[in-house]
């Protein structure tokens, strides 16, 4: 007989770039002609075609029991219309497994975007919203061959929900 599924809470804090550091960068408007330096994101795109493209994602609630990573590139993403989103990540690592302690959530404004570390683990993004289009910059084949999920309730009987 399986065991019931114990669902955990996880408190969205708002995004800023000291707390989002372990995960990526937050990124955000600057003035026209400032030049390239570490504010900007700092893109590992190398390991094959780029592809930045329009994702439409319907409301999906904020509960998930899988996160996933990408190993062979960065990914940025954030929201049109500047819509807020919520976002769960842990740091990259070299297990096939995320650290649940380092495990956080963020409440992301509508007004930048984040940029996910090589092989930082991200479920999302959730928010309240019917239907939110989502710009993405990531591999062409990203989620083919670069898609590592893991499961928390085959492994843990486990799920998170994202509160506010």
């Amino acid at each position: 007989m399986r065991e019931s599924i114990t669902v955990q809470q996880l408190t969205a804090e708002w995004i800023t770039q000291s707390a989002f550091q372990p995960y990526g960068q937050v990124i955000s408007a600057s003035t026209d002609g400032k030049t390239y330096d570490e504010t900007d994101a700092q893109l590992n795109l190398k390991n094959g075609i780029p592809r930045f493209y329009i994702m439409r994602l319907n409301k999906r609630g904020r509960q998930f029991n899988k996160i996933t990573r990408h190993v062979q590139c960065t990914q940025c993403l954030g929201s049109l219309e500047g819509k807020e989103w919520l976002m769960a990540v842990a740091p990259p690592s070299e297990s096939d497994e995320p650290d649940m302690e380092k495990l956080k959530a963020f409440r992301i404004p509508g007004n930048c975007f984040i940029k996910l570390e090589v092989g930082t683990w991200h479920a999302g993004p959730y928010f309240d919203d019917e239907q939110i289009d989502f710009y993405n910059l990531e591999l062409s084949n990203t989620n083919i061959v670069d898609h590592f999920s893991y499961d928390f309730s085959k492994s843990k009987n486990l799920q998170f929900e994202i509160v506010i």
